[in-house]
């Protein structure tokens, strides 16, 4: 990366970035300039970086315990089990919490049009679908933050539409911020602040 590209960051050496809870950022950057890197760093999984990332006002606390309950993740790389089914993947995150019923977790799925796979085996899944498990896998945890890198990258605009009002429904419920990574504007989210990483 050249040095004019990080001297015209909104980020990279900055003295300080504030991301308030409630509200919706959008983080654009090209591939390779580090916009998985950031939110692996935010979500404590990355501490390759100089500086102090704080939650509430602190650098100290527990990460295991702020993902359980402050923080969601939808990585680009998705993370899922291939050989668990649909419903097994994102019951196993809801297990962690119980912050779904298993009638609210089949209507996620039925919402994003996956009930006729629920039973299958992620392995078997397109991308695309597995995209839209990822996602709904995030959503079964509470959180103050979802972080979500480059999430609609292998979905049309109607799966688009429906992802993005589910998780502003989610968001709202949950008095939440968004977090999200793409490689250019998105008019998915209204974003209360757009970035250039």
């Amino acid at each position: 990366m050249s040095d004019s590209e990080i001297s015209e960051s909104d980020i990279y050496l900055q003295e300080s970035v504030l991301f308030e809870k409630g509200r919706k950022y959008l983080i654009r950057a090209n591939s390779g300039h580090g916009k998985s890197s950031l939110l692996n760093i935010i979500y404590g999984s990355n501490a390759n970086f100089d500086g102090n990332i704080n939650y509430d006002g602190s650098s100290n606390h527990n990460t295991f315990s702020f993902r359980e309950s402050k923080i969601s993740y939808v990585f680009q790389d998705l993370k899922l089990f291939p050989d668990l089914t649909i419903f097994e993947n994102i019951q196993l995150k809801n297990g962690l919490t119980n912050n779904k019923s298993v009638e609210e977790i089949d209507h996620l799925i039925d919402q994003v049009l996956l009930s006729h796979k629920r039973d299958n085996l992620v392995r078997n899944l397109s991308l695309g679908q597995k995209q839209r498990v990822a996602i709904i896998r995030a959503l079964c945890q509470p959180f103050e933050f979802l972080l979500m890198d480059e999430p609609f990258s292998h979905l049309d605009e109607k799966n688009c539409g429906i992802i993005s009002n589910i998780v502003s429904q989610e968001l709202e419920k949950q008095n939440a911020s968004l977090i999200m990574t793409s490689l250019g504007d998105t008019s998915y989210f209204d974003y209360d602040k757009i970035l250039n990483l």
